[in-house]
């Protein structure tokens, strides 16, 4: 199973979907916390091309946002993409 990151601020609540999500189906990952650093937005941002939270990777696949995350669980190819 591939490495899941995902960048959030705290108060994000796309990002709090998110990660419910993920921990609903027992999915580890790993948060980057981009509230007041603005180095670790950068480079959030460069490597998505967007600047919004969330920011999810499946591996060195970009996922996208929240919305992109639940559409995959909701089609199931999460399992698939994680995979």
């Amino acid at each position: 199973m591939k490495d899941v990151i995902i960048y959030t601020t705290k108060t994000c609540p796309y990002c709090y979907k998110a990660k419910n999500l993920l921990k609903s189906l027992e999915i580890s990952y790993q948060e980057v916390s981009v509230d007041f650093n603005s180095e670790l937005r950068a480079e959030m941002a460069s490597k998505a091309g967007k600047t919004s939270v969330p920011q999810i990777w499946f591996g060195g696949d970009h996922i996208g946002g929240c919305d992109d995350l639940h559409k995959l669980h909701r089609t199931g190819n999460l399992f698939e993409a994680l995979n």
